[in-house]
């Protein structure tokens, strides 16, 4: 039995064998003819992953185009869903860097391109830093009634976000308005805004607390008078610079206290400007220097700092 099945698997074994591999070629000429190779492109979200804690983190490319080779029923049942594109941000450093954009597909295609093949991600650290608090106020209180004091509960507010923006923060500022219904003394939570040394709005950081309790002291009998406000300039400027001039705004202010107090008081002093960090015009709120028994509604100005560069002796020749 065995020895007829033998015989008849080896009776013109050459003549099968060549049609076996026959059949094959016949079956791929079929197969490509009727399901070819081909070429198309997909679209992917990019994907951030073992992202670092502690960061603010920000991508320059939000899309990836996934450009493919594969069996043309591939394309027909896949869609951009099935494939994915990530950035892998395991050990990433702090600042601005460039990774490469990976690809995940499914189990038959051949991955040609990635555009783009990698993208811009910034880790910017988020760090806490206190600043200073001001708060100034509006408006006018009821007739022959002056502000006497603004009493705040601190001095410096903790503030929180990504170094870029905590760093732009020059101070917080927040506002009480004064109306005519304003006789007695009050208190009020007063909400707080994060500005920079220009005087705009730094949005993107958080106050810890938002708000500052406030208390204003109200007086009657006070004498009021209209005063120049003088700018006191540091000498921290740097050595290659000139400083040309320093403008207040406002040029004067309204003080008030009894009238023996006020009454040779032609100016008030802001107190010293610092240049150290002066290297072009520059805007800078600043606080004004009060004499003991004078009372002010804003205690800071805005100083307009302009400078030039200094001439050497070299220039001169």
């Amino acid at each position: 039995m065995i020895s007829s099945f033998r015989s008849l698997v080896q009776h013109n074994l050459a003549a099968k064998i060549a049609s076996i591999l026959v059949a094959v070629i016949l079956w791929g000429y079929v197969m490509n003819d009727q399901n070819p190779s081909t070429e198309g492109s997909f679209t992917a979200q990019v994907q951030l992953v073992n992202v670092p804690e502690g960061y603010k983190v920000t991508q320059e490319e939000e899309k990836a185009k996934i450009a493919v080779r594969g069996a043309r029923s591939l394309f027909v049942n896949s869609s951009d869903a099935d494939f994915h594109a990530y950035v892998d941000l395991r050990g990433a450093e702090a600042g601005t860097n460039h990774y490469k954009i990976r690809v995940e597909m499914p189990q038959g295609f051949e991955l040609v391109d990635v555009y783009p093949e990698s993208m811009e991600v910034t880790l910017d650290p988020i760090v806490q830093r206190r600043v200073r608090a001001d708060i100034n106020v509006n408006g006018s209180p009821a007739s022959g009634v002056t502000v006497a004091s603004v009493t705040q509960k601190s001095d410096e507010v903790l503030i929180e976000g990504p170094s870029t923006l905590v760093n732009e923060v020059d101070r917080l500022i927040g506002y009480v308005g004064l109306t005519s219904k304003n006789e007695t003394d009050f208190s009020l939570q007063v909400p707080l805004t994060a500005i920079n040394a220009d005087g705009r709005e730094v949005s993107g950081v958080t106050i810890q607390p938002a708000a500052m309790y406030v208390t204003v002291q109200m007086a009657r009998g006070l004498t009021k008078k209209i005063v120049t406000v003088t700018p006191i300039p540091g000498e921290d400027l740097d050595s290659r610079l000139e400083l040309v001039a320093i403008k207040p705004e406002p040029m004067q202010i309204e003080i008030a206290g009894a009238e023996e107090v006020i009454a040779n008081l032609k100016s008030v002093n802001t107190e010293k400007i610092s240049l150290a960090d002066v290297f072009k015009n520059t805007n800078k709120a600043v606080k004004l220097d009060i004499p003991p028994g004078v009372t002010v509604t804003n205690h800071d100005v805005l100083a307009h700092i302009v400078v030039k560069s200094r001439k050497t002796s070299k220039d001169m020749e």
